[in-house]
C-alpha cells in the first residue's frame, strides 16, 4: 500500500512539475523577433541574436549574439528589456498592442521602444514626451490584455 502511494504521489509531482515548466515556456518565441537588445544600446544598429545565447525575462525569451551581451542582460535585464513588452510605443500610447518592429526603434533615456513600422514612428516623434506619458499610464492596464481584446 505504502509504494502505491509513493508511485502515485511521484506521478502528481511529475504532471505538475512537467506542466510548470510547460507553462513557464509557453511563449517562447523570441522576444523582439529573435534581435540582441543589449545590441540596441551598445552598437549603432541591433543585431541578431544566436540560440545558443538565451536568457529568460518576465515570459519573455531574450536570445543574444555573444556572450558579453548575455552577461550585461543577465546583470540588469530592466535596463535592455524594451518598453511595453515589445510593442509598440505609439499603439501603447493609444490603447492597443501592435507587434513592435525590431528595424524600427529608438533608446530614449535609456529605454528601448520599438514602433511597428516607420509611419507609425513619425507620428510617435511627434510628441515622444507625450506618447510616453500616455502609454507609462495606460500599460499597466492593459499589459495583460490579449492584443485582439484591445
Amino acid at each position: 500500500m505504502n509504494i502505491k502511494r509513493f508511485f502515485i504521489g511521484l506521478l502528481a509531482l511529475f504532471a505538475f512539475t512537467t506542466q510548470a515548466y510547460a507553462d513557464m515556456y509557453a511563449n517562447s518565441a523570441p522576444a523582439v523577433q529573435g534581435y540582441d537588445v543589449v545590441s540596441y544600446q551598445t552598437g549603432k544598429r541591433p543585431i541578431k541574436g544566436s540560440g545558443h545565447l538565451t536568457a529568460h525575462h518576465q515570459g519573455a525569451v531574450y536570445i543574444f549574439a555573444n556572450q558579453a551581451n548575455l552577461e550585461s542582460f543577465n546583470s540588469d535585464p530592466e535596463k535592455y528589456a524594451p518598453a511595453y513588452g515589445g510593442f509598440c510605443a505609439y499603439g501603447v500610447s493609444v490603447g492597443k498592442k501592435f507587434i513592435g518592429h525590431p528595424e524600427v526603434w529608438r533608446v530614449i533615456d535609456g529605454t528601448l521602444y520599438l514602433n511597428l513600422d516607420a509611419n507609425i514612428q513619425d507620428e510617435w516623434f511627434k510628441d515622444v514626451p507625450g506618447r510616453i506619458k500616455a502609454a507609462n499610464d495606460i500599460w499597466e492596464d492593459i499589459k495583460n490584455t490579449p492584443a485582439s481584446a484591445l
